[in-house]
């Protein structure tokens, strides 16, 4: 692959989508195996696989403007965290089931709305991978909205859970919305999505959601932010080291 780098916003751009998409999808990986009954078990991986698959297509558009020869694989499995640009929200351990579910909700509201409005960019091979993005993540909110709304509705420990989680995550979904000044030059391009109409649906959905589950917003709290530059949580590191081991110990390896 040669290489085309001729707009480095847009493959910084690229690799914060397909960072997103590959922690999120890490760390629901983990519930193989572990689900609360076999049928959430093999939804849950299902779910996962998506989200890689996702970010295997971001990673390959990255790697087709990059300024030397690169493969999707090379980005994903031979970065180091700092140059990770996922928001901090994904690289979380995965905690117990209503905190997975309510993480989960969260991506998916703002996937749904990210990629609806990414499927018109003038960036004609973005527009394409949204709208294949768009298919999938379309059932991963109606099926995380259920689940925060059996949790939260259902056994008073569910609920308990679920209100926990609520507090420990909320303060984090703010950076989901953040920009920088290269993203906002590729706003006025018509390459990527107003984030801030993105950030006030997702505020009135999320928050009505909430609402009619009876679960009560934190009024106030510190707020994430970091993983745009580059700045993450321990977890990350973490998450790289098992994620990468094979592709580090045995450079090129392929199945």
């Amino acid at each position: 692959m040669t290489g085309q780098f001729n707009n480095p916003a847009l493959h910084s751009y690229l690799l914060r989508l397909a960072d997103t998409s590959l922690t999120m999808g890490q760390r629901l990986a983990e519930w193989c195996g572990h689900g609360p009954y076999l049928e959430e078990d093999v939804a849950l991986t299902n779910v996962s696989l998506d989200l890689i698959g996702h970010a295997n297509i971001f990673y390959q558009l990255a790697a087709e403007l990059h300024e030397h020869p690169i493969t999707a694989d090379d980005l994903a499995f031979l970065r180091d965290a700092h140059e990770y640009r996922n928001p901090i929200i994904t690289e979380l351990p995965k905690g117990d089931f209503a905190y997975t579910t309510l993480k989960q909700y969260f991506i998916d509201v703002f996937n749904v709305h990210l990629y609806q409005a990414l499927s018109t960019s003038s960036y004609e091979p973005l527009a394409l991978a949204a709208k294949k993005a768009l298919m999938e993540v379309k059932y991963h909110r109606k099926r995380s909205e259920a689940w925060v709304e059996r949790l939260s509705l259902s056994t008073e420990e569910a609920k308990t859970r679920s209100q926990k989680a609520l507090f420990d995550l909320w303060f984090y979904t703010p950076e989901l919305f953040e920009t920088d000044a290269a993203m906002d030059e590729l706003f006025v391009q018509g390459v990527i999505a107003d984030y801030t109409e993105i950030k006030t649906i997702w505020h009135q959905q999320v928050e009505a959601h909430l609402q009619h589950c009876q679960l009560t917003l934190p009024e106030s709290g510190w707020v994430a932010t970091g993983g745009l530059q580059g700045e993450h949580s321990e977890h990350l590191g973490y998450m790289l080291a098992e994620m990468q081991f094979l592709q580090r110990a045995y450079p090129g390896c392929e199945w």
